[in-house]
């Protein structure tokens, strides 16, 4: 038997060792008629006396159940013909309907997948032309793979299948068609661009921080908050500064005492901080 190494090996049993075994000679699509994970069908197929050989969920995340070269029943007479030849089957996610393509991820792991059945058994790169014939197809192609005649794998689908699964596998498998570099940014979140920009501790702490000795690295919101306080602070201390310069320039010559000119200048003071601390933070309660 065969194992894809790009898919998870989810081995069922005992069908993986009771099954006569396949050379198989076709690659053939199904949707499920269930927005299933790959989880969700394993699960499935371990209560029924039916099984494909590979599960794809709408994240392009591929199961594998049985190896390649042992029979899957989902086909009809397409399982294992007399003459031991039989097909790869694939179950895909999809709506309750079928009625929906598949995405972009599930397109990209059927290319890939069908790039290796074509290496590892030599599956030919061509539309089945009979339900025999070697070659990719889709399930309700021929009443032999599909004698209860239903839809599968939906019209939106066959049609992707036709004029992009397939000519992707053909493309790709002549070198015609690079694969997709991987996204780096995949999977990543806001919340994970957040706090790798201000919770990562890797900026020097300051110089005067009073725990600079045990805690020389500081995350960015945190010089952030810092940076903030320090320009309260001066903000404050200017305008204090500004204002006991006009009082004390109001009483230049007045004939006060000195206590009336501290007294002046401490008022002053007082409502400049607080008109400060109004202005920069709001209103304290």
């Amino acid at each position: 038997m065969a194992w894809y190494p790009g898919a998870k090996k989810m081995e069922l049993q005992p069908e993986s060792d009771s099954q006569p075994a396949i050379r198989p000679t076709q690659f053939i699509l199904h949707s499920i008629v269930a927005p299933w994970s790959v989880q969700r069908l394993f699960e499935y197929w371990k209560s029924t006396n039916l099984e494909s050989h590979f599960g794809l969920g709408y994240d392009g995340s591929l199961g594998q159940f049985i190896g390649t070269e042992t029979r899957a029943d989902a086909t009809g007479a397409a399982n294992r013909r007399a003459d031991g030849t039989g097909a790869v089957s694939l179950e895909s996610a999809s709506n309750l309907q079928a009625s929906d393509e598949w995405t972009a991820a599930q397109v990209e792991t059927l290319i890939r997948l069908g790039v290796w059945l074509h290496e590892k058994h030599g599956i030919p790169l061509r539309i089945c032309r009979s339900a025999s014939d070697p070659g990719f197809g889709y399930h309700r192609m021929f009443t032999a793979w599909n004698p209860d005649g239903h839809s599968c794998p939906g019209d939106a689908r066959v049609t992707q299948f036709k004029e992009v699964v397939f000519p992707g596998i053909v493309a790709r498998a002549n070198g015609t068609t690079p694969p997709p570099e991987e996204d780096p940014m995949a999977g990543i979140t806001k919340q994970d661009i957040f706090d790798a920009v201000w919770k990562t501790d890797a900026l020097a702490a300051p110089a005067d921080a009073g725990d600079v000795k045990t805690n020389p690295n500081w995350a960015a919101q945190s010089i952030l908050r810092d940076i903030q306080a320090r320009v309260r602070a001066n903000t404050a201390a200017e305008a204090a500064q500004t204002a006991a310069i006009s009082a004390l320039a109001k009483l230049v010559g007045s004939g006060v005492d000195t206590a009336a000119v501290v007294a002046a200048v401490r008022e002053e003071i007082r409502d400049a901080v607080v008109k400060v601390s109004v202005d920069v933070t709001g209103p304290q309660g």
